[in-house]
């Protein structure tokens, strides 16, 4: 073998280190990496805090010492129905949502060993900002997360910064024809009554609240439904949610005290309403502005879950809201 073919062996068979130099024009630019820094994933945290003995998850994301805006879900749902919106608060905002015993991801106890009721809710919640230190906040209240929020806010009137109100109801007018057959479940309290109830916590009811009022089907994702419903299928939880459909009669009782609180501490709200919502329908979105004149409201055209639908509206209205309002620069 000669040695112009052993070399050209040699050279044939050798390991080989490319080094690729891109061009000037190609190499970005600092102001395109600080762009590309800027709209970085959101780091969402996922903990678990344990309030009167049970474990209760949450949500957590933003500057620590950032503004604190509380989002209080409703149901059937958990804090899974912020997923979307907490990446567009969270790079100024401290945003803290948590799930009730029951949903999501927190522990839910046997219906007769442990108190399902919305005063239990707004107590765990508000030990639950105590424990990570928020001492004032904004609060998204939603569906159930109204009265929670509500009764937090009669608590500490001076704790809440500003609200977002999204088919959350505090006034008569908002308890329309869907609630009758379970005002008959909290006139009697009777078996038949309650397991009348049942209904709501079938997968034909989930899919109703995500899809009912909805133009564009194609703009919900089913996976809201899976995962909600999932949930509710675990053994246990439809009593839970029976006894919090009969709870809810203690809410009503309470509306003059929440709308005391609007009148009292007027503080900066914001209401983004799903006009189409049967459960919470749009007139008991007009009657906050008796009491709080200057609140700005929104009627969107979607149902109950407006987030799922229309979260290229609501996303920037609640943004530009929280920085007027909550914390102007």
């Amino acid at each position: 073998m000669t040695k112009r073919l052993i070399l050209s062996l040699m050279l044939a068979t050798a390991p080989v280190t490319a080094v690729v130099t891109a061009p000037a024009s190609a190499m970005a630019a600092p102001s395109q990496i600080a762009a590309a820094t800027s709209t970085a994933p959101t780091t969402v945290h996922y903990r678990t805090a344990t309030v009167d003995g049970v474990k209760m998850a949450n949500r957590e994301a933003g500057p620590a010492d950032g503004p604190v805006v509380l989002l209080l879900h409703g149901f059937p749902t958990s804090s899974h129905m912020f997923r979307n919106l907490i990446p567009l608060l969270a790079d100024r905002y401290h945003v803290i949502a948590p799930d009730y015993p029951g949903f999501g991801q927190s522990n839910a106890p046997d219906h007769k060993q442990f108190v399902y009721s919305f005063g239990h809710y707004a107590d765990m919640v508000d030990e639950l900002m105590g424990q990570i230190g928020a001492q004032r906040y904004a609060m998204y209240v939603m569906d159930y997360g109204a009265p929670v929020g509500y009764r937090l806010a009669i608590k500490h009137p001076e704790r809440v910064s500003g609200l977002i109100v999204q088919n959350g109801n505090a006034y008569d007018e908002g308890l329309g024809a869907f609630w009758d057959p379970i005002k008959a479940y909290w006139k009697s309290g009777s078996a038949k009554d309650r397991e009348a109830q049942a209904w709501l916590v079938t997968q034909k009811a989930t899919i109703f609240q995500y899809t009912d009022g909805v133009s564009d089907l194609s703009r919900i994702s089913p996976d809201n439904w899976v995962h909600d419903q999932a949930l509710l299928d675990r053994p246990g939880n439809k009593d839970i949610q029976l006894d919090l459909f009969y709870d809810y009669r203690t809410n009503v009782p309470l509306y003059p005290q929440f709308q005391q609180f609007f009148r009292e501490r007027k503080p900066p709200t914001l209401i983004v309403w799903g006009k189409n919502d049967k459960i919470f329908p749009e007139p008991g979105a007009h009657p906050y502005l008796r009491d709080l004149p200057e609140a700005e409201l929104h009627l969107l055209d979607t149902g109950h879950f407006a987030l799922e639908d229309k979260l290229d509206e609501m996303g920037p209205l609640i943004r530009d809201f929280l920085d007027r309002k909550v914390a102007p620069r």
